[in-house]
């Protein structure tokens, strides 16, 4: 078990701030953790951060990502579903990952979960030290090549006392078990007032 040591939350987004400012050139951090941990808020302190140092900074959120009803409701609403079929990993690795690295710039969002249409999203051009956060659930351990990783850690009773549907429960805590790939910045998140970051 990691051991973990408080923090001011303050002071974790200034870690993560400091952290991938340290960056040279195009960089990508991910900034995982299940909805109930609002990881999106948390990208947007950090990018605020960022920009206050002069680099151009973008945030895109996984649900921006999600790939169509009918393929993600396919099978229903089930833990299998959320950790499989949800989101469009290799789409946001095509269009922001890869195309920020090799073509210079990143499209902020694919899909539009609300209107479950085309998001027609106008690619967004980057400085060459340009940073992109990309927020949401389950980003490490999907062979997604991040430059920094910070994952803002719920356990399995503080996700069902923000009433996470039960399946999704299920599924993060499935992908927890079996994702390989420690973060580079860990916080327990039970508490985001009061998270403790791993030694």
């Amino acid at each position: 078990m990691p051991s973990f040591t408080p923090i001011a939350a303050d002071a974790l987004v200034a870690a993560a701030v400091d952290r991938a400012a340290a960056l040279t050139g195009r960089a990508v951090v991910a900034i995982d953790g299940a909805d109930a941990a609002d990881p999106l808020a948390f990208a947007d302190g950090v990018a605020e951060g960022i920009r206050a140092r002069g680099r151009l900074c973008g945030v895109v959120s996984l649900h921006g990502y999600v790939r169509p009803a009918s393929l993600r409701l396919e099978h229903g609403r089930d833990e299998m579903s959320y950790r499989t079929a949800w989101f469009d990993y290799p789409g946001l690795d095509r269009e922001v990952l890869r195309a920020l690295r090799e073509h210079g710039h990143w499209l902020p969002a694919l899909w539009n979960e609300d209107t479950d249409r085309s998001a027609r999203a106008t690619p967004i051009s980057a400085t060459a030290d340009a940073i992109v956060l990309v927020a949401g659930p389950m980003l490490l351990g999907r062979g997604l090549s991040f430059d920094l990783t910070v994952e803002l850690r719920l356990s399995e009773g503080a996700l069902h006392r923000a009433s996470t549907p039960g399946f999704i429960v299920d599924a993060l805590l499935h992908h927890r078990r079996d994702q390989r790939r420690d973060p580079d910045i860990l916080a327990a998140w039970d508490h985001p007032d009061r998270p403790a970051v791993r030694r």
